[in-house]
């Protein structure tokens, strides 16, 4: 049981690791967090497309790997 939910987290930590780097990038990296990164933030901009699902999956993966996070703590 213990290998099992080990080797899920792995494969999950993988996927999500992979999706993350396909997700276009919103700001200039860290010059725009500094100077100019509000309008993005604030702004109303949707994702749409293959954003979108990438979003969508980010999250279904995130809440995933942190239910066998848990799991595997409890085991």
């Amino acid at each position: 049981m213990h290998t099992a939910i080990l080797v899920s987290l792995l494969i999950v930590a993988a996927a999500l690791i992979v999706v993350v780097l396909l997700q276009s990038s919103k700001t200039a990296g860290l010059s725009g967090a500094i100077s100019g990164g509000a309008e993005q933030l604030f702004g109303k901009s949707k994702a749409r497309g293959l954003d979108l699902v990438l979003h969508r999956v980010t999250i279904v993966l995130s809440i995933i790997f942190f239910g066998l996070v848990i799991a595997i703590a409890k085991v």
